[in-house]
């Protein structure tokens, strides 16, 4: 993925909340990253949590005052404030966010806000009391209309569980906010819809059996995340799997059956300018669906009736061009088990693809289940092979390659 953190100098305020502590994994998590951060606390945010602490993770003096107590030094918080690629303020109390949203500027942290010229993070914490009353409300709607970022898990935007309202957001989820956030403004992506199929289909013989396949939806998932990390808007249509995406996507659509993929898919693509196809759709379907639990002990040997699915790549291939608003990018995927090259270079060009991704099952350590794959990349001009990688690693090198495709568009 992405290391779009990496290099960000990002000032972090700390106020006095008990959900203080919890920037001790917001500055671990940062720093993962590859950002440099600066803490400013206030006064009562040393009662939770001391700056010692703070110093030793960041690795600089955490500022709290004015003027330095040892030497009388001046911190400014002008230069502060010019300084920052962001501000974080996690916890923020609502006596810091009635001081933010009216100006009072009677400590470090809130005059190094307003002195701030870049983009300001706000993460409340309080007891539900504090956060629902209307001063409180009234404060944020107006941190809003200055523009600055509420981080607030009742939304459910950023957040991965329920977690009660006013209730800091978890320091994973604040750091995906800032991701997004420079993934918007930076990623080579931004600005692009990227459509991605994921993982299964099961096709139902009676209500509680199917026809199916051990697709994990690992690598769509990790294409997924790629692509929202870069920047885009990612349409996300899975089967049946385990797995979440770390970032949020702009649209989730959970399906089981090659149908429900196909009509999702069809639907989604007309917004998409690219559809990377990873899913591992069922090529036939049963005929017939019994309403109940067919019985062994009824029918001894049972014969199914199969009738092909709607072929979703050969679908979105012929009516990529018939779209006049603009070209779309396809790309699909080939897992193979003999003939490997021949087979993906007949799919690549009867289903329209511009370039197809190919893993075979005889390479050990690719193929479904695996956390790894062995990839290789195949279009009109010919073939590119890579080594054995993470899929993680994998989806960037896709997504790389898409970009360069997007470019020569």
């Amino acid at each position: 993925m992405a290391n779009i953190l990496k290099g960000k100098k990002i000032v972090l305020g700390i106020t006095g909340s008990i959900a203080a502590y919890k920037a001790c994994y917001i500055i671990r998590g940062l720093i993962k990253r590859g950002a440099e951060v600066q803490v400013v606390i206030t006064s009562a945010g040393k009662e939770f949590i001391t700056p010692i602490t703070l110093s030793a993770l960041t690795g600089k003096p955490v500022i709290s005052e004015f003027f330095a107590q040892r030497d009388g030094t001046w911190n400014s918080h002008v230069d502060l404030g010019l300084w920052a690629d962001a501000m974080l303020i996690a916890p923020a109390t609502a006596s810091t966010i009635g001081k933010m949203a009216n100006g009072v500027a009677d400590n470090m942290l809130i005059t190094t806000y307003l002195s701030a010229k870049a983009p300001v993070f706000v993460a409340p914490a309080m007891d539900l009391d504090m956060y629902a009353h209307p001063s409180t409300q009234k404060n944020l709607d107006i941190l809003r209309s200055y523009g600055n970022h509420i981080i607030e898990p009742a939304t459910g935007e950023l957040a991965s569980h329920l977690v009660g309202k006013g209730r800091m957001e978890e320091p994973e989820n604040i750091i995906c906010h800032l991701e997004m956030y420079f993934a918007a403004k930076e990623g080579d992506l931004m600005g692009k819809t990227v459509m991605i199929t994921a993982g299964p289909t099961y096709e139902k013989i009676d209500p509680v059996r199917f026809i199916g396949n051990y697709s994990s939806g690992k690598m769509g998932f990790a294409l997924a995340d790629e692509c929202a990390a870069r920047g885009a808007k990612v349409i996300l249509i899975t089967g049946p799997v385990q797995q979440t995406t770390y970032f949020p996507m702009y649209q989730y659509h959970v399906v089981e059956s090659a149908r429900e993929m196909f009509d999702a898919a069809s639907a989604a693509f007309v917004h998409a300018d690219v559809a990377i196809l990873t899913a591992a759709v069922a090529d036939y379907t049963p005929e017939q669906v019994a309403d109940e639990k067919i019985k062994r002990e009824k029918t001894g040997e049972m014969s199914l009736n199969l009738k092909p699915t709607r072929d979703i790549a050969a679908f979105l291939g012929n009516l990529k061009n018939d779209t006049a608003s603009r070209r779309r990018l396809l790309v699909g995927f080939a897992l193979e088990t003999h003939n490997e090259q021949m087979n993906a270079e007949d799919k690549l060009n009867r289903k329209n693809l511009d370039f197809i991704v190919l893993n075979s099952l005889n390479d050990k350590g690719a193929g479904f289940r695996c956390d790894t794959n062995k990839i290789s990349i195949i279009d009109c001009h010919g073939k590119t092979d890579y080594p054995l990688k993470s899929k993680a690693e994998v989806a960037a090198d896709i997504v790389d390659r898409l970009v360069k495709e997007l470019t020569l568009k």
